[in-house]
């Protein structure tokens, strides 16, 4: 198949884009992407995308078919592993993580180690001993009790999945170093 357009191709990723991360900001995607901000712009104004405001006051960008409100969920856990897309889909990052615990969950080239989330939150991070455990620590004590109890089920859940097969992130960062035990 011939190579589409380069601004066309701009365009569909970018939507693409959107349609996962967004709301964000023109910033998130030049980062994400490493396009130029001229580029950036304009792949942008080819998705149809609208201006909202985030809640931290600041303008992002929604698709138009993503402006509806959003039901509040349930209260849920999660143990990512290291560079989930979830955690590196945007440049700005303190609306899920508090500034503080970044030296703990990032190597020095800023790739995210295994994390723990809690309501959309990462409150954590977690490693895979050598001998199969699965261990973790929160970094901050939001969601109390049941946090740490949704926390415990989803590590017993993910031990039960991975079975026999040993995670060693190829990205260390201090948490993971320490908790695995691993230096």
């Amino acid at each position: 198949l011939p190579a589409p357009p380069a601004a066309e191709a701009r365009a569909a990723l970018a939507r693409r884009w959107l349609a996962a991360y967004g709301p964000a900001t023109v910033e998130d995607l030049k980062w994400w992407t490493g396009w130029t901000l001229t580029d950036t712009r304009r792949a942008v104004a080819a998705t149809d995308a609208v201006e909202v405001t985030l809640d931290d006051g600041t303008t992002g960008l929604a698709l138009p078919d993503d402006l509806g409100p959003v039901p509040e969920p349930e209260p849920w856990a999660a143990l990512l592993p290291a560079l989930d897309p979830t955690a590196m889909g945007w440049k700005a990052r303190d609306w899920y993580l508090d500034a503080e615990h970044v030296p703990q969950l990032f190597d020095r080239s800023g790739n995210i180690g295994p994390t723990v989330w809690w309501n959309g939150r990462i409150i954590g991070g977690w490693a895979q001993r050598p001998d199969g455990e699965i261990v973790w620590r929160l970094l901050t004590g939001d969601g109390g009790g049941e946090a740490a109890d949704a926390v415990t089920a989803e590590a017993a859940r993910l031990a039960a999945w991975v079975g026999p097969v040993r995670i060693t992130p190829r990205f260390r960062t201090p948490l993971e170093r320490e908790l695995s035990g691993r230096r």
